[in-house]
């Protein structure tokens, strides 16, 4: 029997990535694009949307070449996309100016204006923090200044939207890209017609809502010759980045939790339904029509070390500065830091948010810092971890994938904190290959995402020491009460 091949095409922040996979999930190749970022003001981010979509042909050419196999033997692909995206496009879907990403803070003025008014009523309808990050804060924005490509558009569509109608000619978006925007009502799952009218914009702007496992129309004869593929080839719709993160880690139980430790971070757990965290401290967005993915996103993950390492002007790699955090006992001799240095989304939920060390000394040293700032990172993720559980209960299992996993200390901290054994990733395309097992499902070749299970690699466990993680309990209690009173102080 003929080996076959499966795509995740990874629609990134920072790069387009392309992953082949045979249909078991062992790695073949990956091909990949970095993007580049524009910041014209101040809090803005911007990508442009074109070169994303050329960039995405080059990769699925280059992966299909560097993986050596013949057109008959690739079954399908699938895409996973970064959420919170927004583009404004005329009638013949042509971008009015650059695409705004998750990262932009223009809009923070308009999240705080819009909590003290129907912001928590909204969140309740779309489970979508009230936070820049969205689309829906994102036009606000553009309503109030009047922006011109938002009064010239006929569409508002995200990067998979973008890709899908510019290759097969159909404007659609799956359940958890729909439900990134802030703009859908996930128990009635169909726009929000209140979130609408304060956006000042309607339905029929948006796209149609389908599910993750959509087989999408036939792809444009041109595209086809240029990558190298059938025109009849399967693609399926996907999902966004964050779900497919938890089901290529295979942690799509109840009680299992996947934590993405990148340059940002994430923690997020499937559930059945659509159950809303009325503090309003996580996000929940679906997935299926009955299921959906809660956690919250971190914007302070590995980028904390670089901006470390960059502010101590260290030139060493960056192993020979984690080495010297090795040295210094838990706790940092009392040095505590709040990882916002770029703003925050959860659980704070304030782009205006600044990090902070607490409890400097004389005797404090450059190892000192370094700890403090790994623990940091996984104390914040741990918080929002706590929140969690007050939807899903604690958790069962804990899976971990990521750049900072390459630090067995960093790794050993997020044992010791969250006090439960670690599963380490055996693959950094956890993304790529949900999006790959997505369109498997789609095209029938699988029964369901919970068959996944059968085809990962083992990881590595990390087992906790629990003598260490009575003594983060406290560090933590001191954590999240100086992290309230610094709240005030975020202008």
């Amino acid at each position: 029997m003929q080996k076959e091949y499966v795509i995740g095409l990874d629609l990134g922040t920072t790069s387009v990535k392309t992953v082949l996979f045979d249909t078991n999930g062992q790695f073949i190749a990956e091909a990949e694009r970095l993007n580049t970022f524009y910041y014209p003001n101040p809090d803005w981010a911007e990508q442009d949307p074109q070169e994303l979509e050329k960039s995405a042909r080059f990769a699925l050419k280059e992966v299909i070449e560097k993986g050596k196999i013949g057109q008959d033997h690739l079954v399908a692909i699938g895409f996973s996309c970064a959420m919170h995206s927004l583009i404004c496009v005329d009638e013949q879907y042509q971008p009015l100016s650059n695409m705004i990403i998750w990262s932009d803070g223009r809009s923070s003025r308009q999240a705080e204006s819009l909590k003290e008014g129907k912001g928590k009523e909204i969140f309740l309808k779309t489970g979508a923090p009230i936070h820049p990050m969205t689309p829906f804060l994102k036009l606000l924005w553009m309503k109030e200044m009047k922006d011109e490509a938002y009064l010239e558009a006929a569409y508002y569509i995200s990067m998979q939207e973008y890709l899908i109608e510019k290759w097969f000619g159909e404007r659609i978006i799956d359940y958890s890209m729909a439900s990134a925007t802030g703009l859908l009502n996930i128990q009635k799952v169909e726009w929000e017609e209140e979130a609408l009218e304060l956006a000042g914009i309607r339905k029929e702007q948006l796209s149609k809502i389908v599910p993750p496992t959509t087989r999408l129309p036939r792809l444009k004869s041109e595209i086809a010759k240029e990558i190298g593929i059938s025109e009849d080839l399967p693609f399926v719709i996907g999902a966004a980045d964050g779900q497919l993160a938890n089901l290529g880690d295979g942690a799509i139980a109840p009680g299992e939790v996947a934590i993405s430790a990148g340059t940002s971070g994430a923690i997020r757990q499937f559930i059945s339904g659509a159950a809303v965290n009325e503090t309003e401290e996580t996000f929940t967005y679906l997935f299926t029509k009955n299921s959906s993915i809660i956690g919250g996103a971190t914007n302070n993950g590995g980028i904390t070390l670089q901006w470390l390492k960059d502010l101590l002007d260290f030139k060493g790699p960056l192993e020979d500065l984690l080495l010297e955090a090795e040295a210094i006992d838990l706790g940092a001799e009392g040095l505590i830091f709040h990882p916002y240095i770029n703003g925050e989304r959860a659980p704070l939920w304030n782009q205006r948010a600044k990090g902070n060390f607490y409890g400097l000394t004389i005797g404090h040293t450059r190892g000192h810092l370094v700890r403090a700032v790994l623990e940091g990172i996984v104390l914040n993720l741990y918080q929002i971890g706590q929140s969690l559980e007050k939807l899903a209960g604690p958790p069962k299992k804990i899976c971990v994938n990521g750049g900072l996993t390459k630090s067995s200390l960093w790794v050993q901290i997020l044992a010791d904190v969250f006090g439960q054994e670690i599963h380490l990733s055996d693959t950094p395309y956890s993304a790529a290959w949900g999006a790959a097992w997505t369109a498997l499902v789609g095209i029938e070749k699988v029964g369901s995402f919970e068959e996944i299970k059968d085809n990962l690699p083992a990881g590595k466990v990390v087992s906790p020491n629990h003598l260490r993680h009575e003594k983060y309990k406290r560090i933590f209690k001191q954590y999240e009460r100086f992290g309230k009173d610094l709240a005030a102080y975020f202008i």
